[in-house]
């Protein structure tokens, strides 16, 4: 308080918020600018504005004025300012969300009519005199009011200017969330308008898809009808040409037939001549005979008169001895050759003889039958034949091989466009010239195969059969002994016993027991093969009557012990298992006399089988079992040839039942 001076307060809060509304005028610079942040500080942090409040009425003094140039501080706040600020406070309400402020409002102070005036303010305070002071006094006074005004317009410039950056910032703050806004409708329209193109593409590509759906099920159905069509047309055309066929065929057995009747009744004619000849000479022989022993007994008559008895033992032992010759009655002679030298040449059982009689009158009417089918008949069997020489060719030592190849060869021998005789033939020509090169594994596999097609065409085996007796002598069992007289020379011997000739010469002898060994290693692997389910026609029964046959009839010689020893090498273990002690004894008749046979002939040629045959029984490797006597599994798959495949035709069912030795 000031002597000699009027001191005015506001009828106001002097502070609002902790701001004060007149800063005391003796500040220094660096409080102001402290007071200004703090004031920054406020303004930002508070989020309520808090207007000034009235207290009391304005009322005008009626004391004595105050002179202009000593006035004292006063707040004024005209109309203009109070809308503007009312409009403010509306946009910082709008964008309180943005920046918050601190402002100061006068909205409750109540100003007078007066207040317009620049010039004479109605101060509601209380007059206070002073004291009469000097002319520098009242001149400090002067200064330090001015200075006071001064300090308070740049604290005003300040809050104004301070404002102002604060209503700008919220105008930018606003402009900024419009555009977000903006280019957030924007986005929501584009994503709009791409949902609904990409919503119209899918539909177009689903009916699309629809469309090429229907168009293929129709195109589909198309092709199955015309495959119906095209498959009922074909099925009776088979049948038609089938039907064609079996007739032709019908026709052509009956022509064979009938040529075959005129061919046997021809050789039954011959034959009836031949006997009438034999007979004749027969008669004559015996009539020959009974002249020599009446001339025989008139002799020793004629002896006995003059005292001598004749020693004529050795003469008819002789003549017992031509007698039994000529009736064939010993054992190691055939009945069915006429000539008694031919006859002496032949070593073999008379049931062996027979046997390989009605084996080869099968196989020489078979290929009579194909020669006049392939005269009379336009067709063309070589693809069948090429067809039955590849899946042989094609035979390995694996199950699913054997059981496929097998399978193969049923459907062409059960194809009726193809003549089941025309198949046979070339099926046994096939699986002996496939067995000439020497190999165990080959050799059993197409045992195998032979046993599960001979279960399906039996007719089979006895063509097969024949044409091992044409191929090698020694699966009858038979040998040829050479005789001058039975030969014009040793080649037609030779070729006689299965000799091939070779750029005009007969072929070595390494060569043919080479081939000798081929044939009766296949002969021996089909008759120790055994599958369960399946009936081998020529097994281990046939098997042992073959190695009696050979031991009671054949010599012993480089031929018969190599077929012997290439006999046992794959049958012994079969056989072994079967007959045991039997078969023991067999064993040990080969080793005291057929191999004694062997060494008496003092050929070395004979050295190598003869080691063979004493190292195979004396080491007993009739207990191991032969290599490839065991199908092996596929190497890369356990899946067998499905069992429907064997069904077809209706005569495949038999596979179902067997299994072979697999281990």
């Amino acid at each position: 308080m000031y002597r000699g001076a009027i001191k005015l307060e506001l009828r106001c809060p002097q502070k609002v918020d902790g701001i004060a509304i007149d800063p005391e005028p003796d500040w220094s610079f660096d409080a102001l600018l402290s007071e200004l942040n703090s004031l920054e500080t406020r303004l930002n942090a508070s989020s309520k504005p808090v207007p000034f409040t009235k207290t009391k009425s304005r009322e005008i003094s009626t004391g004595k004025s105050v002179e202009s140039n000593a006035r004292a501080f006063v707040i004024r706040v005209s109309d203009d300012e109070l809308e503007n600020d009312n409009e403010r406070k509306g946009e910082e309400v709008h964008n309180g969300s943005l920046v918050a402020v601190k402002r100061f409002t006068c909205d409750a102070l109540y100003l007078s009519e007066s207040d317009d005036s620049d010039d004479d303010v109605t101060l509601g305070g209380e007059s206070y005199l002073m004291d009469e002071v000097g002319l520098a006094d009242g001149a400090l006074v002067e200064l330090t009011h001015q200075h006071q005004l001064g300090v308070k317009e740049e604290i005003r410039n300040l809050i104004s200017t301070l404002e102002t950056q604060l209503i700008s910032e919220n105008e930018q703050s606003n402009s900024a969330l419009a555009q977000v806004e903006k280019d957030r409708d924007m986005r929501r329209e584009m994503d709009r308008k791409n949902d609904t193109v990409y919503q119209r593409k899918i539909a177009e590509a689903l009916d699309n898809h629809l469309t090429a759906v229907q168009r293929d099920h129709e195109l589909k159905s198309q092709i199955e009808e015309r495959k119906i069509r095209s498959d009922a047309a074909y099925e009776e055309a088979k049948r038609k040409e089938r039907a064609l066929q079996e007739e032709k065929i019908r026709q052509e057995k009956v022509k064979a037939e009938a040529e075959m009747q005129a061919k046997l009744r021809a050789e039954e004619a011959k034959r009836a001549a031949l006997e009438a000849e034999k007979r004749a000479a027969k008669e004559a022989a015996e009539r020959e005979a009974a002249e020599n022993s009446k001339r025989i007994t008139a002799g020793v008559s004629q002896d006995g008169a003059r005292g001598r008895q004749p020693d004529d033992s050795s003469v008819i032992a002789g003549a017992q001895s031509r007698g039994s010759r000529s009736d064939g009655t010993k054992k190691l002679q055939s009945a069915d050759f006429s000539s008694s030298d031919v006859g002496s040449t032949v070593r073999a059982t008379e049931s062996a003889l027979n046997i390989e009689q009605k084996r080869l009158q099968k196989l020489k009417e078979l290929d009579e039958e194909n020669q006049s089918l392939k005269l009379s008949s336009n067709e063309d069997f070589s693809g069948y034949e090429k067809d039955i020489s590849r899946l042989i060719r094609q035979i390995r030592g694996l199950k699913d091989n054997v059981r496929t190849k097998a399978s193969e060869l049923v459907k062409i021998f059960n194809n009726p466009l193809c003549p089941q005789s025309i198949s046979l033939a070339t099926f046994s020509k096939k699986v002996v010239s496939r067995c000439e090169t020497p190999d165990d594994n080959v050799a059993m596999s197409c045992g195998y195969v032979i046993v599960l097609v001979a279960s399906q065409v039996p007719q089979v085996m006895d063509i097969l059969l024949g044409e091992f007796h044409r191929a090698c002598i020694y699966t009858v069992p038979k040998h040829i002994v050479y005789s001058e007289a039975a030969f014009e020379s040793e080649e037609a011997y030779y070729k006689t016993i299965g000799y091939r000739e070779e750029d005009g010469k007969i072929e070595s002898l390494e060569n043919y027991l080479s081939r000798l060994k081929s044939y009766m290693r296949l002969y021996a692997a089909l008759i120790q093969t055994e599958i369960p389910g399946v009936q081998n026609a020529h097994g281990l029964k046939e098997g042992w009557a073959w190695l009696a046959r050979f031991l009671n009839a054949l010599p012993a010689n480089i031929y018969t012990a190599v077929a012997l020893n290439a006999f046992l090498q794959l049958a012994g273990f079969a056989l072994f298992k079967k007959y045991k002690s039997q078969f023991r004894k067999i064993l040990d008749n080969i080793y005291d006399n057929f191999l004694n046979a062997l060494k008496a002939r003092e050929d070395s040629k004979l050295n190598l089988v003869i080691a063979e045959i004493q190292y195979y029984i004396e080491d007993k490797k009739f207990l191991e079992e032969p290599e490839g006597r065991t199908l092996q599994a596929p190497p890369l798959s356990s899946t067998l040839v499905p069992e429907a495949d064997y069904q077809e035709y209706g005569r495949y069912h038999q596979y179902q039942e067997y299994g072979y030795q697999y281990h």
